[in-house]
């Protein structure tokens, strides 16, 4: 349905008969990625802001905002998969029982595998945290980005010593670039969707995001989330926190909604033709949610969100600009967050769906009353410090 705010919506159920197994990205999974994450000298438990005053003014139980913008120093939550793929690759080429920050530095490791390059293509975060595991296990990392990212997100992945560029290509083409460059070089491709023969990685880094989640439900404690809203790109994260959510809730599990900017909607199309094919999003899908900006959709990630996800949503760009200023300049005592504008999207669309009379039928649609506690992720910080101060100060 298309709303006259800018918003489309569709909900959607699965004709698939069998389910996807989503128990690789349960409890056991979440036990592994945290210990692994847990060994590097950086981590720390990202915050929950729990948004108290905003949830009463808003009539729902509750809304709860994952803080990724502390994650890692590195501002965004793409380190959690990028490094854990990159350790399970380093331990399965050397058949290495224990995986963790000092065995994969450990100058036995480094003798054994000798020296590897690590190449993917970013939008930003995605790329800074491959680059960020391969500088801090002392390998090398070459990073491809599409055209018009921010100055600032090169020089990020600069400043860690990846060979690093911007290119005149698309997301998509960009993923394709470092395919074939990995083959004529002898690379090692770290990147967050798959294709035919690709799906190991891709499903490592899927796992790794489950460590995002595992803390988030830790964190709410006793209060379980009816409604998830997550932003997709390719759809690696979004299907990551949705398996792990029905994995450990079982029949309970939440609401999930696919959140997309309008631009870039190969979900939304996927969703909407419903025929067993992936549709990518078509032009340069010009917004300013850079991160979303991803024309195809992840096979894997599809398989997970066609079965368990039950709406997809597109929006545009105010959404996320107003979801920004609301977190940076929150109600009352409520916590701020710093959010950049692919992180706010989904947080953004809470507040616009609760607050519009326009999308009154999609709430009830979507099961949205007075006993909800709707849990977000703000993905990234400002990851563009100049376009942040720009949409939030004025």
């Amino acid at each position: 349905m298309n709303y006259p705010c800018g918003i489309r919506a569709l909900r959607f159920e699965s004709d698939n008969p069998n389910k996807s197994d989503v128990s690789a990205f349960g409890s056991s999974c979440a036990e592994k990625t945290l210990a692994f994450h847990k060994s590097f000298p950086e981590y720390s438990v990202t915050p929950l802001a729990k948004l108290e005053n905003l949830a009463r003014e808003l009539k729902v139980g509750g809304i709860y905002v994952k803080d990724e913008s502390y994650r890692f120093g590195l501002n965004a939550f793409k380190v959690l998969g990028g490094s854990y793929a990159i350790g399970c690759y380093i331990a399965s080429h050397l058949g290495m029982e224990e995986m963790s920050f000092d065995s994969l530095v450990s100058e036995e490791t480094k003798a054994k595998l000798g020296g590897i390059t690590f190449v993917t293509a970013t939008d930003g975060n995605h790329g800074r945290g491959v680059a960020w595991t391969a500088n801090r296990l002392g390998q090398k990392s070459v990073v491809y980005m599409p055209k018009g990212t921010a100055k600032e997100r090169l020089d990020n992945i600069l400043a860690l010593g990846s060979d690093a560029s911007i290119t005149d290509m698309v997301y998509d083409d960009a993923v394709r670039l470092s395919q074939k460059m990995a083959e004529e070089k002898g690379w090692v491709v770290v990147q967050d969707t798959s294709w035919d023969g690709y799906e190991e990685i891709p499903h490592k880094i899927m796992e790794g995001y489950v460590t995002m989640a595992a803390e988030a439900k830790e964190q709410l404690g006793e209060v379980k989330p009816t409604h998830i809203f997550l932003q997709a790109g390719v759809g690696s994260m979004a299907a990551a926190i949705c398996a792990y959510f029905v994995s450990v809730c079982g029949e309970d599990k939440p609401i999930i909604t696919v959140l997309e900017p309008t631009t870039a909607d190969c979900f939304y199309k996927t969703a909407l033709a419903n025929d067993g094919a992936l549709h990518a999003a078509e032009g340069d899908m010009n917004s300013m949610m850079a991160g979303l900006c991803c024309g195809e959709v992840c096979p894997l990630a599809w398989e997970i969100l066609r079965d368990y996800g039950e709406f997809f949503v597109t929006v545009p760009d105010y959404v996320a600009a107003n979801g920004m200023r609301s977190l940076a300049k929150p109600l009352g005592a409520d916590s701020a967050v710093i959010s950049g504008e692919s992180g706010a999207s989904t947080f953004g669309f809470v507040a616009e769906l609760l607050s519009n009379p326009e999308l009154a039928e999609l709430k009830k649609a979507m099961g949205i009353d007075e006993n909800s506690h709707i849990l977000c992720f703000s993905t990234e910080g400002d990851t563009d410090r100049e376009n942040y101060r720009r949409i939030v100060c004025g």
